[in-house]
């Protein structure tokens, strides 16, 4: 930290110099701007709030945390500056002898002994917090620091035998703010209410406001804090971002000095290497690089495939999951309308022609017509990450909105990414809330719908759901302009689809036969890529075990005479073509085919291509489609 350097002195009514001002992160810049404005006298920073921030001074790079670069940069010129958090209590990383000098006033007027005892010098501050004399409850915390505000604003000084205005500039940094004023009623939670009216006093009055006085909170997720302060008009909401590229490559170029050492050990080049880094944390960048360089294993892009991975979903939580897959859409067998569209849609994001791409695409169809697959097909192909949402619902009050805003954070820092959301209708909640889940579900809904239609995000994040229930998506989320593709997919309605199917799901198990050994499935387009792959292993069920059973006679004849049972088992061993049509034969249709049916119905009345449905489903108007799936809900008793 650099305090004593005054490198900034930002908040003089006017903001800092510009040519100050364009050091800074962006998100300190735009801080910059509020202040120079004077729309607000308070922050909500929020995001990438634990990473390493760059303090410049003197020609050379300091690698700071948040707090830091707020009292030593951003509020460099303040007279005092507080920090406070729950574990620590407050801490004064500038101005210890006018909050010295306070702690005696109140140990004058009120008798207590806060300051009397402490040693003089630059360390009384130290000795004060080592001697646990300032209090940490929150509480009382801020009661203290409100009084000091108070004393600061109202300060005076002899000019000219005369007695004039003198107020002090104070800057007050409430850390882990969330632990300060959490999500919950304030009624039910003991002593939130005195907290949370002291935190939003010190935004809204106007006195506070004109005085040279800052109140900066910090939290990882903005939804984390109570939602009176998230939703005050009198505070500044601004995401700390994750680095972008070049901002990834000026940290690299100062951590690694030695550029020897570093080229030996990196195989590619620091332009490629920043690109492939975008999604990590400054922090996280740190680990990475000295974890190669000290372990001795070489930067490859393997390795940063692997090790962004690990860290980008340690960072998430395990709620993102990054999809990986040698497959490509060579691999699907049918779906050839799909393929081709997202092979043109492909083509686009490649070209950066990302006016033509669509926001988000909703896979629908019955279970087991392959849409997690064509996604994993997908994911092999188009060139940029694809990454799949993970349950990220807790039973906290809300954690779960926090969780969510994570995820958002890292999808934005990735540049562009595919998000696939499987289950949709179980993952999305409803604009109405839940039954007993206090709005939580509502909550994720709004959330979700405010993210997917930010046409800033078109190209860049993109994002697929897959349902076999549709209709229980709420509308506005499948909309266009956010799902504007709706694809659906079918079991094969033809002998040539169902072969081609059945010869992928042979390839998938890994069997030993040929496309063109398989036998004949029946003329029923109710046989899809579950049902055959379940056909599949019963044959390779009854042809393990009888090739067991011959490996077992074969044994016993090398030590003895084998047995009649063993020589007859073998001799009547089927083989593998024969066991797939006894398979085919003992096989019975789903039992549920009223419910296959409407999901099949459902995914027509979604579908926004005509090119996308078989010629069977062609002809029915939607008026027709609707009765029918009434019919069939009613059926099943919905």
């Amino acid at each position: 930290m650099r305090a004593g350097k005054g490198r900034l002195s930002m908040h003089n009514q006017n903001g800092m110099d510009n040519s100050k001002a364009s050091d800074l992160p962006a998100w300190a810049r735009e801080m910059d701007e509020i202040l120079r404005a004077g729309a607000t006298s308070q922050f909500v920073l929020h995001g990438n709030v634990f990473d390493l921030v760059p303090e410049t001074g003197d020609g050379d790079v300091d690698w700071v945390s948040l707090p830091g670069f707020l009292a030593g940069s951003m509020l460099a010129g303040f007279d005092v500056v507080l920090h406070y958090d729950r574990s620590k209590g407050i801490r004064v990383p500038t101005g210890s002898d006018h909050f010295f000098r306070f702690l005696k006033g109140m140990d004058a007027f009120l008798g207590t002994s806060l300051a009397s005892t402490l040693p003089r010098g630059k360390d009384r501050l130290a000795a004060l917090d080592s001697r646990n004399q300032l209090p940490r409850e929150p509480k009382r915390a801020l009661e203290l620091i409100d009084r000091f505000l108070i004393g600061a604003r109202g300060r005076t000084r002899m000019v000219n035998g005369k007695r004039v205005a003198a107020p002090l500039k104070v800057g007050v940094i409430l850390d882990y703010a969330q632990f300060i004023a959490p999500q919950g009623d304030p009624l039910y939670i003991s002593d939130l209410s005195q907290t949370l009216i002291q935190v939003l006093h010190w935004g809204s009055d106007p006195g506070m406001r004109a005085s040279s006085t800052v109140t900066v909170l910090i939290t990882e997720n903005l939804n984390d804090l109570n939602r009176a302060l998230i939703e005050s008009p009198y505070s500044a909401k601004i995401r700390v971002t994750l680095p972008e590229s070049a901002e990834i490559r000026a940290f690299v170029d100062d951590e690694v000095r030695d550029e020897g050492e570093f080229d030996a050990a990196c195989e590619v080049s620091r332009e490629a290497l920043a690109d492939k880094l975008v999604g990590l944390s400054r922090a996280s960048i740190r680990a990475l690089l000295r974890r190669a360089l000290k372990g001795g294993e070489k930067i490859t892009t393997a390795y940063l495939t692997r090790t962004k991975k690990e860290l980008i979903e340690k960072e998430a939580a395990g709620r993102l999951e990054f999809i990986e897959s040698s497959r490509t859409l060579d691999d699907v067998a049918g779906h050839d309308e799909a393929k081709a569209w997202l092979r043109q849609d492909a083509v686009l994001l490649r070209r950066a022609r990302t006016r033509a791409l669509p926001m988000g695409y909703l896979l629908a169809g019955r279970i087991g017509t392959g849409k997690t697959y064509l996604v994993e097909c997908l994911a092999g192909e188009i060139g940029i990450p694809c990454v799949e949402l993970r349950n990220f619902r807790e039973k906290w009050v809300g954690a779960t909105e926090g969780n969510l805003e994570k995820i958002f954070s890292i999808l934005h820092a990735l540049g562009q990414v595919i998000v696939f959301v499987d289950e949709a209708d179980q993952m999305t909640g409803k604009r109405g809330g839940g039954d007993g889940d206090s709005g939580l579900s509502g909550r994720v809904y709004a959330m979700l719908a405010k993210e997917m239609s930010d046409t800033a995000n078109r190209g860049k994040i993109i994002w697929i759901f897959a349902t076999s229930r549709p209709d229980l998506l709420e509308v506005d989320l499948k909309r266009q302009g956010r799902l504007d593709v709706h694809i659906p997919l079918f079991p094969p309605g033809d002998p040539e689809a169902r072969a081609a199917l059945f010869a992928a799901m042979a390839r998938k198990l890994r069997m030993p036969i040929a496309p063109e050994d398989l036998p004949r499935l029946p003329d029923n387009d109710q046989i899809g890529g579950n049902e055959m792959e379940g056909i599949l292993v019963r044959a390779l069920r009854t042809f393990e075990t009888a090739r067991d059973v011959e490996e077992r006679g074969e044994t016993a004849g090398k030590n003895a005479p084998a047995s009649p049972e063993a020589a007859s088992a073998t001799a009547e061993a089927p083989s593998l073509r024969t066991c797939i049509e006894d398979a085919i034969a003992d096989f019975r249709p789903s039992a549920h085919v009223e419910r296959l049916q409407l999901m099949d119905l459902l995914a027509v009345k979604e579908c926004t291509d005509l090119r996308f449905l078989p010629k069977r489903f062609r002809s029915l108007n939607p008026p027709e489609i609707s009765e029918r799936i009434l019919r069939l809900k009613a059926a099943i008793g919905e």
